[in-house]
C-alpha cells in the first residue's frame, strides 16, 4: 500500500545542476556551499555528499559541523558563527574545522587559547550589515595580531556580508563593497562577500570565494523571480496524498470556523498535510496545490494534519499524489501567498515528513 505520510523528495541531480549554474555565474571563484539549518531543510548529510564539487562547506554552528564529520565528510568545513565558548576550540582543532571570527572578544579568546594545532580563520568585517563583524576601526589591529598568532593558520581569509544584495537598484551593496575594499586594501588574504543574491546580481563582488546558499536548492533569492526563471531547478518536492474525497453542497461551510462556504455544489479532496508537518497555516483560502498536474485551490483553514482542496469535477481519487511545492508549483509563490520567505517554509518542515533522495542523472 502506498504511504500516505507526507514526503519531502530531494532531487540530488537538481542540486548539482544548481551548483553548475553557480559556477557559470562565477567561474573564477571558489565555492563555499552553505548547508546551515539542515541544508535549508533538505538534509545536511545527503546534500554534503552530493555536492562533491564544492571547495568547502559552510555551517552555522559546531554541532552541525560535528554531524557532518561523523557522517564521513572530510571536506573543509567553516563555522560561519565561529565558536561560542573557548572550551569549544579543542573540538574545533580535533575535527579540523575553520572559524569565522566576527567580534573582538572572540578574537581575544582564540589568541589566548592553548591549542594543539593552528586553525584556519576567516576574519569578518562589518561593512554595513551591522549584525556580525569586526568594526572597521578595529580591523587593522586584530588583523595584525591574528596574522602573527601561532594559533592561526595563515594567511587569514577576509569576508563580509551584504544586507541588500537581492535589491538590484539599492546602492547599499556597492557602498558595502567599497568600504570592505577600503578597509582591507593593505591586508593579505582571499576575499569572500557574495551570497546567493550577490552571485546573481553583483558580479563585481564575486572575489576569491562565493557563498551560495538558497540558490543551491533551486530557489530564487531575488524577489519577483522564481528559481526556474533564473535557470535553477527545485531540489525539493513536498508532496502528500488524498485521503478522502467528499461532496459538499452550495452553502456548506468547510473546516474550522467555516472560513470558506461553497458557492455551488462541488467536491473536496482531503489531503494529509497540515501545520503539524510544517505547512503554513496562512495558506488556507490563499494557495494552490498540484493534483494530476493541475492547480487546485486550498479552501478552508489549514489544520494540524489536513487541508481541503476544491477539486470540482476533476477525476481526483483517494491515493492521488498532491504536490504542495516543487516543480510546477514554486515554493517562492507559496511564500508570497502567506507573506513570508521561501527560507522559512523550507526550514519549517517537521519530523513527521518522510525524506527520500533520488538522483535522476543516474
Amino acid at each position: 500500500m502506498q504511504s500516505r505520510r507526507p514526503q519531502a523528495i530531494i532531487d540530488l541531480s537538481a542540486l548539482n545542476h544548481n551548483f553548475t549554474r553557480v559556477k557559470q555565474l562565477a567561474p573564477n571563484s571558489k565555492v563555499l556551499a552553505v548547508l546551515k539549518a539542515n541544508a535549508y531543510g533538505h538534509g545536511m548529510l545527503p546534500v554534503a555528499q552530493a555536492l562533491k564539487q564544492a571547495d568547502a562547506i559552510g555551517v552555522a554552528r559546531l554541532d552541525e559541523a560535528l554531524a557532518l564529520r561523523a557522517g564521513g565528510i572530510a571536506k573543509p568545513i567553516v563555522l560561519l558563527e565561529g565558536f561560542f565558548h573557548a572550551d569549544e576550540l579543542e573540538q574545533v582543532v580535533a575535527s579540523n574545522l575553520q572559524l569565522v571570527i566576527h567580534y573582538r572578544e572572540q578574537a581575544e579568546a582564540l589568541l589566548d587559547a592553548k591549542l594543539d594545532a593552528p586553525v584556519r580563520v576567516w576574519l569578518k568585517v562589518d561593512s554595513g550589515m551591522h549584525r556580525l563583524g569586526i568594526y572597521p576601526d578595529e580591523f587593522n589591529a586584530l588583523y595584525q595580531r591574528l596574522s602573527q598568532s601561532d594559533n592561526v593558520q595563515g594567511p587569514l581569509r577576509l569576508m563580509s556580508h551584504f544586507a541588500s544584495s537581492d535589491e538590484l537598484h539599492n546602492p547599499a551593496t556597492l557602498a558595502q563593497l567599497q568600504l570592505f575594499q577600503q578597509i582591507t586594501q593593505h591586508a593579505v588574504g582571499e576575499h569572500s562577500l557574495a551570497n546567493s543574491a550577490a552571485v546573481l546580481n553583483w558580479p563585481q563582488s564575486h572575489a576569491d570565494w562565493i557563498r551560495p546558499g538558497l540558490m543551491l536548492y533551486g530557489v530564487s533569492p531575488v524577489s519577483n523571480n522564481t528559481g526556474a526563471e533564473l535557470g535553477l531547478k527545485p531540489a525539493m518536492t513536498l508532496a502528500s496524498s488524498v485521503i478522502a474525497v467528499r461532496e459538499v453542497k452550495a452553502g456548506d461551510a468547510v473546516g474550522y470556523g467555516g472560513s470558506w462556504i461553497a458557492a455551488h455544489n462541488t467536491r473536496l479532496a482531503v489531503v494529509a498535510m497540515g501545520y503539524g508537518d510544517g505547512y503554513p497555516r496562512g495558506a488556507g483560502n490563499n494557495a494552490d496545490v498540484l493534483i494530476r498536474g493541475k492547480r487546485m485551490p486550498i479552501v478552508g483553514r489549514v489544520s494540524m494534519d489536513m487541508i481541503t482542496v476544491d477539486i470540482g469535477a476533476e477525476p481526483v481519487a483517494v491515493g492521488d499524489s498532491v504536490v504542495l511545492w516543487g516543480e510546477g508549483l514554486p515554493v517562492e509563490q507559496l511564500a508570497h501567498c502567506v507573506d513570508t520567505i521561501a527560507y522559512e517554509l523550507l526550514c519549517n518542515i517537521t519530523s513527521r515528513v518522510q525524506f527520500s533522495y533520488k538522483d535522476t542523472a543516474n
